[in-house]
């Protein structure tokens, strides 16, 4: 909900992949607190397209800022409407329960194109939900491309997994000889951020400064880590409101953001139990990258497997671009109708291709 990420890619929709440009547009801070306020008005969605109390407006609003977004970043790197072939429009997200079929997107596909004069494809998530899958994640089909670029060296004929650390943590699983793993592992930086907001009036843990002050409270993360979704065999995904912050108590600020980084380290770790062997390398994407308690964490978990924890721009990769460049990327595949999900990845019951393209009037 802190803005927008906008990336240039080249790409077949298979194994080419070449990597352009990349921004980051922040929201100001009262039009994140408007799209955070609006998740109340989510709870009350049955169907996928009702927009009730402010979502409607705000669907609006957040469209028009994605086209200017667009219009900056190409002025902004020599590039016209005619260097581009397609928009991959993922919109935000305000409810996800895969269970119930329901995920929610705002954002105006159409409205998009014709502001940007450039065709969109959006909606990626519903068509793998029609076909039984949880319609989360989706960035795997991309990780697998990258995959591909993973020295040899680091990768030791071993699975790779790709580990994005965003609201919530996924994970996608890259082995050689089969299609790939994925699932939402657990909270990421969602929990940190509400701790320290309603604790500090902070919002977030920049760098996992506040968290290395603090003690790891062992209670807490075993509460967490009961929970039944940890019981759950993948695919399976979350909706960012299916952990709260009540397992923490009242603890002191540093000590709940120490617990909660312990949390996400341990819930990302447990995923090599669904891997078809012990994972070589973990490659760590997303903002919770940035915070140096939960990388350590990860790092001395994995080292106790055997394996290596780097951060994506080790492989010349960029962390923070990554999610915008796989919707880029997904927006190829879904042109020519290539699978976005996988039984595998979001349990739909055949590789599914999806998506809605719309062309500029």
């Amino acid at each position: 909900m802190d803005g927008i990420d906008i990336a240039h890619l080249e790409t077949d929709g298979g194994s080419e992949v070449r990597r352009g440009p990349s921004d980051f547009m922040p929201y100001e801070r009262a039009f994140q607190r408007r799209i955070e306020a609006s998740l109340n008005d989510a709870k009350s969605i049955t169907s996928r397209n009702e927009r009730p109390g402010e979502l409607g407006l705000i669907e609006r609003e957040l469209t028009k800022r994605h086209g200017d977004a667009v219009s900056v970043f190409l002025s902004s790197h020599g590039l016209g409407k005619a260097d581009v072939d397609v928009i991959g429009f993922h919109g935000q997200t305000v409810l996800h329960r895969p269970l119930q079929a329901l995920t929610v997107q705002l954002g105006d596909g159409k409205m998009l194109a014709d502001r940007t004069g450039i065709p969109v494809v959006y909606d990626m998530r519903a068509n793998d939900m029609v076909h039984g899958g949880q319609g989360a994640p989706l960035v795997p089909a991309y990780h697998q491309a990258l995959a591909s670029r993973v020295p040899s060296e680091l990768s030791d004929g071993r699975p790779v997994v790709f580990v994005n650390i965003g609201g919530i943590s996924n994970v996608t699983i890259v082995s050689s000889n089969s299609d790939p793993i994925a699932f939402d592992t657990g909270p990421g930086n969602t929990l940190i951020d509400q701790w320290v907001s309603e604790k500090a009036g902070i919002a977030y843990d920049a760098g996992g400064m506040i968290a290395s002050e603090g003690l790891v409270v062992g209670h807490a993360v075993t509460r967490y880590l009961a929970k039944p979704f940890f019981d759950l065999a993948p695919p399976k995904s979350l909706d960012r409101n299916d952990f709260t912050l009540a397992d923490l108590g009242d603890m002191e600020l540093s000590d709940g953001a120490r617990t909660l980084a312990k949390v996400t380290a341990d819930a990302i770790l447990r995923a090599s139990a669904y891997s078809p062997e012990t994972p070589s390398l973990w490659v760590i994407c997303g903002g919770g990258r940035k915070n140096a308690t939960i990388m350590a964490d990860l790092t001395q978990g994995a080292a106790n497997a055997g394996a290596k924890v780097i951060v994506a721009e080790d492989l010349g990769f960029n962390g923070d671009s990554m999610e915008a460049e796989a919707w880029a990327y997904l927006a190829v595949r879904a042109l020519d109708g290539l699978p976005l999900t996988w039984p595998t990845t979001t349990g739909c019951s055949a590789p599914m291709s999806g998506g809605v393209l719309v062309k500029p009037a």
